[in-house]
């Protein structure tokens, strides 16, 4: 049971962020009333004065008190509504068979109208979306594969929000391999196997992002092929990522290569010139930034393959702007980009060690601290530059900056650099700070 007090300011910052969110009215009839009552995992136990108002609450303020605890960022990622008395919300939280298991976050500004589809992704894209429309009639599974950094992850978030949106009473549970995988080994230590089957099969939608890493994981694929066999009996939808075909991933046992080819398997190719162009003016757009073209066809030029080298290049001249305080021209764009590949130069001595002892020295944080689970502001902060700078100095996957930084998950890391990359594009003292500690890394 959580401390009372602990349950009180958690409960106050994050309604604090609800009131904004919903008329005064529907914030003093249903918000207000709540009381925190414990947390279980990450999850946030409310209690409700009668099943009315609880009922109320999950159709119509669910994703607002959601949206406002991923804002807060204090270690609580969803809630669980109790009523003294009542059998829809039972009192007796404690047995609940999902309390233990946790789904990945989505992004809610991963949609579909924010992907920028060109010829590389047009059929991904149309098939995502035919699932998204009415999933568990067409293409199941939908198994979507391509490069690191192509847009596989956004169009997965897109389907879960069109979901959502669409059809609020489906329970849509996305999450990655990893996450899957370890839930399952803590499942067995636990003796929990049936909660953990209950919190996999159980749903509407599943969404299995690098599917990949099942490869060489023998009883955590026989897991997965009852949990994929009964939700397709159901008709309920599933969704597969990975970086390669289901051919192509080895030690994958064949009734489980068989049941994901048998649904609908598209990929995402490399962007050709016009969708690189298209998705910078975007992402200039999105960031109410204008940007000449003539910039914009030179940030395309020789930007390699994956959409996230090339929107690296754009942060980089919006950062540049702002550090100079100039506006961003075609010479800015040179210059700044000359700069980055200086550093490169420079970055064979750079390891996740400097850059973690860099930043714990720069914001006066311990490393343990840094690495741990403290959700105050200002180590959430340095913990979040710290995963953009191992993002953007080094070429590592995310899931191996999640475990250099204590095995956070790969959606987390992912959140944490496209905010810092975003905040430094518009906040000079942030700015300043990634700039400050990239020279102490690079020892200028």
């Amino acid at each position: 049971m959580a401390e009372h007090s602990q349950l009180q300011f958690i409960w106050k910052q994050i309604s604090e962020r609800v009131e904004n969110l919903i008329s005064p009215i529907s914030y003093n009839t249903y918000i207000k009333t709540l009381e925190p009552v414990d947390i279980l995992g990450r999850i946030l136990v409310l209690k409700a004065e009668t099943p009315l108002g609880a009922s109320t609450i999950m159709k119509k303020h669910a994703d607002k008190l959601r949206d406002a605890m991923a804002k807060c960022d204090l270690g609580v990622k969803d809630f669980r509504l109790v009523v003294e008395g009542s059998e829809e919300f039972p009192l007796e939280y404690e047995e609940d068979a999902s309390d233990n298991f946790q789904a990945s976050p989505i992004n809610k500004s991963f949609t579909f109208d924010s992907f920028v589809a060109g010829a590389n992704s047009k059929f991904v894209y149309a098939a995502a979306k035919a699932v998204a429309e009415a999933p568990g009639e067409s293409f199941n599974p939908l198994f979507i594969y391509g490069e690191s950094g192509l847009g596989k992850t956004h169009l997965m978030h897109a389907i879960a929000n069109h979901i959502s949106q669409k059809y609020p009473e489906k329970k849509v549970l996305y999450t990655t391999c990893e996450n899957f995988l370890n839930e399952f080994i803590d499942s067995i230590s636990q003796k929990s196997s049936a909660k953990f089957r209950f919190h996999y099969r159980n749903v509407d939608v599943l969404m299995i992002d690098d599917v990949q890493f099942l490869k060489n994981k023998t009883q955590v694929q026989e897991e997965f092929f009852h949990t994929f066999n009964e939700l397709s009996a159901q008709n309920k939808q599933i969704v597969l990522s990975s970086d390669r075909p289901p051919k192509e991933i080895a030690t994958l046992e064949e009734r489980l290569r068989m049941r994901f080819e048998g649904g609908m398997i598209a990929d995402i190719q490399p962007p050709d010139p016009e969708t690189k162009l298209a998705i910078l003016r975007r992402k200039a757009i999105d960031r109410k930034c204008p940007i000449p073209d003539e910039v914009l066809e030179f940030l395309a030029k020789d930007s390699g393959h994956d959409v996230r080298t090339l929107e690296g290049r754009l942060t980089k001249v919006i950062f540049a702007s702002k550090l100079h305080e100039e506006p961003i021209t075609l010479d800015l764009a040179r210059k700044a980009l000359s700069e980055s590949v200086n550093e490169t130069e420079e970055q064979e001595d750079v390891t996740p060690e400097k850059i973690l002892s860099a930043v714990c020295g720069y914001f006066k944080q311990k490393k343990e601290d840094l690495l741990g689970k403290n959700k105050k502001a200002d180590l959430v902060k340095a913990r979040q530059i710290c995963a953009y700078l191992l993002c953007d100095m080094l070429t590592l996957p995310l899931v191996a900056v999640g475990n250099i930084l204590g095995g956070r998950d790969h959606t987390t890391i992912m959140y944490a650099r496209d905010k810092m990359e975003k905040l430094a594009s518009l906040n000079d003292k942030v700015a300043k700070e990634i700039d400050d500690i990239k020279n102490i890394i690079l020892k200028k």
